[in-house]
């Protein structure tokens, strides 16, 4: 019984196989998942950029009714307007804010 054991192969190379193509799946499974996570990444700052380049800037002018036979207005609004200014991390603008370097000084001070 245990020379057919130690002769008895085919269980082994089965199991070698299978761990060879789990492997090599889960390593193509993490390249691909990270190769979508950078697709998804770059469409959504296509997405930002093209939401920070909106012009959002409107005006409209006022209107007004005179009163008839005398003077004076009888109805009127006012216009309006506003400008749409560029944000702070608009077309990926946005700089890292670093302080001016300061000297080192001795801990006694």
């Amino acid at each position: 019984m245990l020379r057919v054991l130690l002769k008895e192969e085919s269980g082994f190379v089965v199991s070698t196989e299978l761990v060879l193509i789990a492997t090599v799946l889960v390593l193509g499974l993490i390249v691909g998942l990270s190769e979508i996570q950078h697709a998804v990444v770059a469409e959504l700052n296509d997405i930002s950029d093209a939401t920070g380049n909106i012009n959002q800037s409107y005006w409209y002018t006022g209107f007004s009714r005179e009163k008839q036979g005398t003077q004076g207005v009888s109805a009127y609004t006012r216009g309006s307007s506003e400008l749409d200014q560029t944000d702070d991390c608009d077309d990926n603008q946005c700089d890292i804010a670093c302080d001016v370097p300061v000297d080192e000084r001795s801990k006694n001070l």
